[in-house]
């Protein structure tokens, strides 16, 4: 829902966007100590990202941005995600909400909202 949008307001290109927006990325999100790590896989790219909880790193997003993100557990199965743009990029933030067959996924740059819902294999 509104993903293109959401991807334009961004600064993501035309070609980036329409293979995003047909995409069904497969999501996986472990943990395994203090360091967690996030894999997206699909059919235009395969990225994944270590992290620690509440500490800033620097990330390539999967559409080629650079960005400052910081990750955070905010509630019961909630996480949240804010990406500080850099090199003139803009922020943006996701918050993902996990269910017993379903991840939530709500993102926003600018007054931009776009939902993307993934269902649990």
């Amino acid at each position: 829902e509104n993903f293109e949008n959401f991807m334009a307001a961004l600064g993501i290109g035309y070609v980036t966007r329409k293979l995003g927006n047909k995409s069904k990325p497969l999501v996986t999100i472990s943990q395994e100590g203090s360091e967690w790590s996030m894999k997206q896989e699909s059919l235009v790219k395969t990225t994944e990202t270590k992290f620690q909880m509440d500490k800033q790193f620097e990330e390539l997003t999967a559409d080629g941005r650079k960005v400052l993100t910081t990750n955070k557990v905010i509630g019961p199965n909630k996480l949240l995600q804010e990406m500080l743009g850099t090199e003139g990029g803009k922020d943006s933030v996701c918050t993902r909400e996990f269910m017993a067959e379903k991840m939530k996924c709500v993102c926003q740059v600018d007054d931009v909202i776009t939902t993307r819902w993934y269902t649990r294999q």
